[in-house]
């Protein structure tokens, strides 16, 4: 029933619809909310926490899924090679830790601090730090790590954390739906808002104004030993059952079925919480997931035809030739320590 509810409310937010036409006066009044909350931090009335690093923040205008984890994950990596000692934080969405910020750790438990947490620290090599507090999240990393550069996932409405560089990731198959702000459409703050942002990129399809970004897998490792590796070339053909708990599962979906896949589609709700019986399917089909799902899920099942599916986020040339000149742009203090 909540899936069917999600399905319906996000084929609404697509158009002018029932739910735009009801929500529309609602709408109206959070749009002028979230207009008045930026101008009290744009005019200083309240005061940002500005980090001794830069800070890049990395988000979206709309509700659900965009691909803004993988291009943390892509930002990561090439500021390593670029000389820079990058940390991620992040609100921790989904955790019930007791106590933040939390630093976290490949092993940490996702139920604490988060399912997106422990995939960016597993797959980032780096520090790690979450909480619903950004600007405190950065301070505990600075204190106990030497990174000199901060991403920060999910972030662009935490106007509390101050910023040196703002990245919107939209995404190609939604896009920004109907136009309109929650909960007439999917929108968190107005279009207007991405005139004020450094870097557009768009996940899948070509939007004008945008940099392009597309998702490559890379192939599977087994859930349980991720030295058991597989291509997904070797699959084709194959009929297998696919599980997928994140903002958009079709997505995923769609994407093993370009790789000529026959997909059993299942889909869970964003940050699912699994349990055993989530998993235990009457069939004999192997499982395939993804990286996010992963995390939560290895600890409930222990069948050795169960993989991970790993992507990458390619962002086109011309964005990163934008970043370098943003970073380039930066102070002199805030060069990375290698260089």
């Amino acid at each position: 029933m909540a899936r069917f509810l999600q399905h319906w409310i996000e084929s609404q937010w697509q158009r002018i619809g029932l739910l735009a036409v009801l929500g529309f006066p609602i709408a109206l009044l959070f749009r002028l909310l979230v207009a008045l909350r930026r101008v009290v931090w744009h005019f200083g009335l309240r005061r940002s926490y500005r980090a001794r690093c830069p800070v890049i923040v990395v988000g979206n205008l709309t509700v659900g899924g965009s691909g803004k984890t993988p291009l943390v994950l892509w930002l990561a990596q090439w500021l390593h090679g670029q000389g820079w000692c990058p940390g991620i934080v992040s609100r921790g969405y989904g955790g019930c830790a007791r106590h933040w910020p939390q630093q976290v750790r490949p092993d940490s438990d996702p139920r604490v601090v988060g399912d997106e947490a422990v995939l960016l620290a597993h797959h980032s090599n780096c520090p790690v730090c979450v909480g619903p507090n950004r600007g405190a999240a950065v301070e505990a990393l600075l204190r106990h790590t030497d990174c000199d550069i901060v991403i920060a996932d999910d972030g662009l409405q935490h106007y509390a954390l101050a910023r040196d560089i703002e990245i919107v990731v939209i995404d190609g198959q939604g896009g920004l739906g109907n136009g309109l702000m929650l909960p007439a459409g999917p929108l968190r703050e107005p279009v207007s808002r991405l005139r004020s942002v450094d870097l557009v990129v768009c996940n899948g399809e070509h939007r004008a104004g945008a940099h392009a970004m597309r998702m490559r897998p890379t192939g599977m490792v087994a859930l349980n030993d991720e030295c058991q590796a597989q291509a997904l070339d070797a699959w084709r053909g194959r009929r297998v059952r696919a599980i997928a708990g994140i903002g958009r599962p079709e997505r995923f979906f769609d994407m093993l079925r370009r790789q000529w896949l026959l997909v059993e589609a299942v889909a869970f709700p964003d940050h699912h919480d699994f349990s055993a019986a989530d998993l235990a399917f009457e069939d004999d089909l192997p499982l395939l997931m993804t990286e996010k799902d992963a995390v939560k899920c290895q600890r409930l099942i222990h069948r050795d035809d169960v993989w991970v599916v790993r992507i990458e986020a390619v962002p086109e040339a011309a964005f990163i030739l934008r970043l370098e000149a943003l970073l380039n742009a930066l102070p002199v203090r805030y060069e990375p320590a290698g260089r």
